[in-house]
């Protein structure tokens, strides 16, 4: 049920045209400024604000693609916790995973689809906002 309305999310914020990104952030930092954040700010992407997610999209961001272990080591994490969050991300259509062989060791990749690089967008234009509206006070 969660994956579904991850997707939903990614699908709107992906076709919104930039104007729109321009609105949310002036909503964003309109409802901080006017003390009414937690009734009419946008919520940030909860899939994106996690420790090891934000890193494998931002690392993912500035790379073609990474292999498991090189995302592994970037992030200071363990087998099991990349490979749940690294799920996740591929659940909601974020990231792709293509598992080969390099010679006869397994190979596992990772690349940032275009909705997982709009979902990082939107949220780093979020967090300026948060930023930007906190500093004016």
């Amino acid at each position: 049920m969660a994956r579904a309305s991850n997707a939903a999310r990614d699908l709107r914020g992906h076709d919104a045209p930039p104007d729109a990104r321009s609105a949310e952030r002036a909503t964003a930092e309109r409802a901080i400024v006017g003390g009414a954040a937690a009734a009419t700010a946008p919520t940030l992407d909860q899939l994106i604000h996690e420790r090891v997610r934000l890193g494998i999209v931002s690392a993912l961001a500035v790379n073609d693609a990474l292999a498991f272990p090189d995302l592994k080591r970037l992030l200071g994490t363990t087998d099991g916790n990349l490979s749940v969050h690294a799920r996740k991300l591929e659940d909601a259509g974020y990231v792709t995973c293509t598992k080969g062989f390099d010679g006869r060791v397994p190979r596992t990749e990772y690349r940032l689809t275009d909705a997982g690089r709009a979902a990082l967008e939107r949220y780093l234009d979020h967090m300026e906002a948060l930023i930007r509206a906190t500093r004016a006070r």
